[in-house]
């Protein structure tokens, strides 16, 4: 794990916020749409309130209320330049084994965002 400095730091609590307004989705089955300033035109056009409602709906059945994300590390990815934080997701079932992955580009938006399934080696 690399040590972070203040500008990563910033980016990584910039990560986590956005990355638990879409998680707290399955507990309030309210999203509010990412901005300009807070994610690229892609990401805004795949997390609609409705696509993002449907995952919230489907966790909280699996893994019953969303409770916080976890840090467990940065990776930097120097092909594209962006840095991917990995968060553990938190729900109130303990069998709940899932990744939150919040990749940020050097405008600082998030570039893409993606639950999977928790695994300790990065892939």
């Amino acid at each position: 794990t690399t040590e972070m400095n203040a500008e990563e730091k910033a980016q990584k609590e910039k990560a986590y916020e956005l990355g638990k307004r879409v998680l707290l989705t399955c507990n309030t089955s309210k999203f509010t749409p990412f901005t300009k300033s807070e994610a690229t035109d892609k990401v805004i056009a795949n997390s609609t309130e409705k696509k993002v409602k449907e995952i919230g709906v489907k966790y909280s059945l699996k893994y019953g209320e969303f409770k916080d994300l976890e840090f467990i590390e940065m990776v930097p990815n120097k092909t594209d330049n962006t840095n991917i934080y990995r968060f553990k997701a938190l729900f109130h079932y303990d069998k709940a084994n899932k990744e939150l992955r919040v990749t940020m580009n050097t405008e600082n938006k998030v570039s893409a965002i993606a639950t999977k399934d928790w695994n300790d080696e990065y892939q």
